[in-house]
Parts: C-alpha cells; structure tokens; sequence
C-alpha cells in the first residue's frame, strides 16, 4: 500500500510538471515509447511467475533442492545461493525478492536450520546477481537500448555478472560460518501437488519463457505469450486463481511515477547539472555515483537521472548499472526487491534487523561494487 501511494504522489508530481510545460509533451512521448515495453514485461512476468508459485512449482523445485542436499547444511545453502542466482538472472530480481524468498525460508525452517543465512544471501543476490541479462534487472531493460541486443548486452555485462555472487557469498559464508555446519533431516515425503497437470504445465512454460527471453527477440514478447498461455491453462485447471491482484499495480504505479519524475527532474536542469559534475568520470566514479544515488534515493530515479552522463559510452553504462543494481544493499529503500524481502521475512517470523542490515551493507555494497568494476575493466 505505502507503494502505491508513492508511486501515486510522484505520477502526480510527473503530470503536473507536464500540464506546467517544465515536461515538454515531446519528452513525455518520447519517455512512454521508451517504457510501455518495460512495464508490459513486467506485468507478464509477474502474472507468470504468480500463477507459476500457485500452481506449486518453486515449492516444488526448493523441496527438490532440499532432497538433494542430502542433509548437509552447506550443501543446501549452495544450492540455495544457485537457485537465487538463476531465478534473478532469468526472472529479475523482484521474482526472487518476493516468490523465491518465502520457499527459502520456508525449506529453512522446515529442516530446522537458522534462516539468517539463507535470507540474506538471497537479498544480496537478487540485487548484485541481476546483472547479466536485460530482464534481470527493470535498469538493464533501460540501458539495454543504448547497447544494441541481447548479445551485445551480455558481452558487456558477462565479467561482473561472474564476479557478482563472489563478495556477497563470501560475506554470508563467514558471518554465518557456525549456522552452516552440519547436518539436517530430510523430509521422508512431500505432500503431493494439487494439480499436478497445471503443475506440469506451469513447468513447461516458465521453461519455454526462459528459452525466449535469452532468443533475441525483444523480452515484453515471450513474457506475454507465456502469460496468455498460462492464464488460459490455469482459467481450465484453477479459474478461482485468475484475480485482478495478479497484475502488480503498486509496482507498475510506482514505476511510472519514477519513470516520469525523473524525466521531469532532468528537464528541469538535473540533466545538465550531472553532466557537467561527472563530466570526464571513469568508471570507477559513476558507479560510485549509481551506488550512492541508489542507496539515498531508489536505484530506479539513480539510474534515469545519471543515465544520459553515462549513454555515450557502453563502459561507463555498465559501470552505471553496476552500481545501481549490485550497489543498493545498504538502505532499505534502495531497492524495492529489498522491501519486499523484508516483508515475507515478517511474514515468516524471520528476524533480520533493519540495523543489522544497514551495518553489513555498508561493508558488503562496497565490496562488490569494487569487484564487479574491477571486472569489468580488467575485461573491457
């Protein structure tokens, strides 16, 4: 709800410095063509990834983790930090931060292991892991543009997105080091699905959706399809699932009131102003600046109003997205993936303090900012 009504107070704030002329109609056309393919993928995946979790299946794929670690602790951390590191990559992090999440914590309790670890090695990755594809993350389907496609995207990005899990993993591995020896009992047997045909089906989808967001063709696509087809699939199986509140409509609120008060800030002046700051910053500076934007403001507004100092220049892009995505790991409202962690936490009854969480991030964000800039100029 809090979204929503900020979202609501900045599109507010976006319309009236369009109907005042400090937005010229011109850059709000420009801005809608450029983001109606952005918020329509993230509708579909979101009605894909929540109708995918009802049907069962990411509770079906952590119980499947759980089996396979046989017991050992450690070994079903990894797996864990593996599934996050997927999901977030091929589902963007939201997915992680609100549908992954909840089955983490709830394989960690159901085994009876302390869920600290596995939380919060989930949040960090689904911020610093959503680096390598342009739906990883809502600022990659931005930048992406400015690149070419998908291909020239990830030749860019593929160094970082490597060097991403290295700092937040480490960081979780030696803070938690006791919580993660030892063994754990494996459930004998799982409670069967409730439609193990929409299951099936669910399954086939998300599989095919991952096929196609990595073909080329620009991702709002096969998200829609995969969208009709299980809407179709689950109105047979499951219509009582089909509710409005599968559309996330704080999110896409939200979004849009970022999307049009940044364009109306840099209208107004920020666009120079940053410009000439940043002028001749490297790599090293602008991600730095992305870092500190993301973690005073949101990673969204960071991105759009530090984007046109960067867009010339594929490097400094990257480095940008390097610090607004893998940077906001400091403040809770850097990232709203953050919010909504921290929310099924409280729904769990899990309790990571936002203190605690301020403290570490202030170690962990720079950390591996520096490491995936170091990659990505070692690499370039």
């Amino acid at each position: 709800m809090r979204t929503l009504v900020i979202g609501a107070v900045l599109l507010g704030a976006g319309l009236v410095a369009l109907a005042t002329g400090v937005l010229p109609g011109e850059a709000a056309l420009a801005l809608v063509d450029r983001v109606w393919p952005v918020l329509t993928f993230v509708v579909a995946v979101t009605v894909v990834t929540e109708l995918a979790a009802g049907a069962g299946l990411f509770r079906a794929v952590g119980a499947g983790v759980a089996r396979r670690a046989r017991g050992r602790t450690l070994l079903l951390w990894g797996g864990v930090v593996a599934l996050a590191v997927v999901c977030t990559v091929f589902l963007s992090l939201d997915t992680t931060a609100v549908l992954l999440t909840p089955v983490v914590l709830a394989v960690a309790l159901h085994a009876g292991l302390d869920a600290r670890p596995f939380a919060l090695v989930t949040v960090w990755l689904a911020n610093a892991a959503s680096m390598l594809l342009p739906v990883s993350n809502l600022t990659n389907l931005l930048a992406e543009h400015h690149v070419g496609g998908i291909r020239e995207f990830v030749a860019l990005t593929w160094a970082p997105a490597l060097a991403c899990v290295v700092v937040p993993v480490a960081a979780v591995a030696l803070l938690h080091r006791r919580e993660l020896r030892g063994r754990y009992t494996v459930a004998d047997d799982e409670p069967p699905a409730e439609d193990p045909v929409l299951l099936r089906w669910s399954a086939g989808v998300v599989v095919a959706l991952l096929v196609g967001l990595v073909s080329g063709a620009p991702v709002w696509i096969p998200a829609t399809v995969a969208a009709v087809v299980l809407l179709g699939v689950t109105a047979w199986r499951r219509p009582r699932a089909l509710t409005p509140g599968l559309v996330p409509w704080p999110l896409v609120v939200f979004a849009s009131g970022l999307f049009l008060a940044a364009e109306a800030l840099q209208e107004a002046g920020l666009r120079a102003l940053l410009q000439q700051d940043l002028a001749g910053g490297g790599p090293w500076t602008v991600a730095a600046a992305g870092t500190l934007g993301a973690n005073l403001v949101n990673n969204l507004p960071a991105y759009l109003v530090l984007e046109p100092t960067a867009a010339h220049d594929p490097l400094l892009l990257v480095a940008l997205l390097v610090g607004v995505n893998a940077g906001p790991l400091v403040t809770p409202w850097a990232s709203l993936a953050t919010l909504l962690w921290h929310r099924a936490l409280v729904r769990a009854g899990v309790d990571v303090s936002w203190r605690r969480y301020v403290l570490l991030g202030l170690v962990v964000a720079p950390l591996t900012v520096a490491a995936l800039v170091g990659a990505l100029v070692l690499t370039s």
